[in-house]
């Protein structure tokens, strides 16, 4: 039995996606052991920061805050917009058995057997609808963070804000994932050779985008600031 290029999508997808997977394992490993040498846990440190201070703050005055987190949401809804769109048109095509004729190209080097192209479509929609999810989850988080820090008249633990902007922040930072992950998947479609490349040049963009050689800025404690929302009269 000689060699077929059918065989190229058993070894190039699945090398492709483990790659792919491996670097996002070691990337959870050193947010949660060293989380100031990556980009997230750069990033979460200044939003605790941002919180504390917006909480000192007034709650008449937190307007700048809300029009903070609102921008949030609003990219966050036109994501999962654009993710349930897109999920609603690879269910289309897979529902419509004469599209995939486009994709019986000789061009195309790899397997271009109907159920595998069922398969990059299958495996696409899903990607498409945990970013979905994870972006409904963003828009979650910071909505009861944007709650908590318009409440007048109330004390407030400071800790319960913080995690609400960041579970807001590691949902939006699983939706791009998904995102990520589905891009690699399209090139697919044309073939487990640009698949495979695309993966590749996924892992060393995003080790680039998410490795931070910045010092963490250490705030100055404020002597009036504490663990509480001071009350309000």
């Amino acid at each position: 039995m000689g060699w077929s290029k059918e065989y190229l999508d058993i070894v190039l997808v699945p090398a492709g996606l483990f790659i792919l997977s491996i670097y996002h394992v070691f990337l959870l490993y050193k947010y949660l052991k060293f989380p100031e040498t990556t980009a997230i846990g750069f990033e979460n440190h200044f939003r605790k920061a941002w919180v504390e201070r917006m909480l000192q703050v007034e709650a008449k005055d937190r307007g700048l805050s809300l029009t903070t987190i609102n921008s949030t949401i609003s990219a966050s809804t036109f994501l999962a917009t654009t993710s349930l769109a897109l999920s609603s048109l690879i269910g289309t095509l897979l529902a419509d058995s004469s599209h995939q004729k486009l994709f019986k190209n000789s061009l195309i080097y790899g397997n271009t057997s109907s159920y595998i192209n069922s398969v990059k479509y299958i495996t696409l929609l899903i990607c498409f609808l945990v970013a979905f999810g994870s972006f409904l989850q963003c828009v979650r988080s910071f909505v009861h963070a944007c709650f908590l820090i318009s409440m007048p008249n109330a004390v407030i633990p400071m800790s319960y804000a913080q995690k609400a902007v960041i579970r807001g922040s590691a949902c939006w930072s699983i939706g791009l994932r998904a995102i990520y992950y589905a891009t690699v998947l399209l090139l697919w479609i044309f073939g487990p050779i640009p698949m495979f490349a695309g993966s590749l040049i996924m892992v060393l963009v995003l080790h680039l985008l998410d490795t931070n050689v910045t010092p963490l800025h250490q705030f100055e404690e404020d002597n009036k600031s504490c663990n509480v929302v001071t009350e309000i009269n």
